[in-house]
């Protein structure tokens, strides 16, 4: 496996949870989330300006939407949020009946819809659920899969017509069929993690899946076939989440967490919880947009 040049560190943010990355083309800007921290952030790349926003819940992602803002996805449910403005919008709830469960990851494809699941928050129970959201099919999300005590991704390799999905207790990353109609089949393991959790994870123009490995210290790359690529180590134990954005494409951005590290660990990784950015050869795909 090929290691990329070390990444670098561009906002020591002390994240406690940092995850929810998406790049927002139009204002050349970063978005992401401390979900401990109850804040969302913005970074500008061109300018370095930084600009943080407490959140009214823990925020878990952030989409981008038709309107040319954010949907935020919460502990307790969805609400829009207007980065020119900073407003977040009226909570829709999800999982209401199910109080120890929360919200925790998302993307959107490119007709449109909306994939998101849920984790129990202590971590112990298997209530978590991958949810599909198409209005053009109702208000109400539809359950797609379930079994998940933290479930993370998703991820959409549109050339081949996967969504991958993680289970991150089970150290596993799956993989569905999915059609045109938005149904999945032929759920199937296609990665199994041996150091740390599969967390955040992104696909390349390529179609090769990158993962953040929650205390595995870095970035794997994916080929189609699941056999693993190249590996980014990252001078953080705790990787979250990682988007691709730029002018081109060509930068990867990561985010990283302090959750869980003891006085030891922390004194020698300090730049946990920090934001990093690195540069690939393959760009990757801009995110696509969830229409209300």
């Amino acid at each position: 496996m090929t290691l990329f040049p070390e990444p670098t560190c561009i906002w020591d943010l002390k994240a406690e949870l940092g995850e929810g990355l998406v790049w927002m083309e139009r204002e050349a800007a970063l978005y992401g989330v401390d979900i401990l921290g109850r804040t969302v952030f913005r970074f500008h790349p061109e300018s370095g300006a930084r600009t943080v926003w407490d959140a009214p819940a823990r925020p878990t992602f952030l989409v981008p939407d038709a309107d040319g803002h954010l949907l935020c996805g919460c502990a307790d449910g969805l609400r829009t949020f207007n980065g020119a403005t900073g407003v977040f919008g009226t909570l829709t709830p999800v999982e209401s009946f199910l109080p120890e469960n929360r919200l925790n990851d998302a993307c959107a494809d490119r007709q449109g819809r909306l994939w998101f699941g849920s984790m129990h928050d202590p971590e112990t129970e298997a209530s978590g659920s991958l949810y599909r959201l198409d209005s053009r099919q109702g208000a109400e999300p539809v359950q797609m899969d379930t079994g998940y005590v933290v479930s993370n991704g998703p991820a959409i390799d549109p050339l081949r017509n996967r969504l991958y999905h993680n289970d991150s207790v089970r150290q596993t990353v799956f993989l569905f069929d999915l059609a045109e109609g938005g149904t999945l089949s032929n759920k199937r393991p296609f990665a199994r993690i041996e150091t740390g959790y599969p967390d955040g994870m992104t696909v390349d123009r390529d179609g090769f899946l990158w993962v953040a490995l929650y205390a595995g210290g870095g970035v794997q790359r994916f080929a189609p076939d699941g056999t693993p690529d190249r590996f980014v180590r990252l001078p953080a134990s705790n990787i979250t989440k990682i988007v691709f954005g730029g002018p081109d494409y060509r930068t990867a951005f990561v985010s990283s967490a302090r959750k869980s590290l003891s006085a030891e660990a922390l004194a020698a990784q300090p730049l946990a919880g920090g934001l990093f950015r690195f540069e690939v050869e393959v760009p990757g795909l801009p995110p696509c947009v969830f229409r209300a």
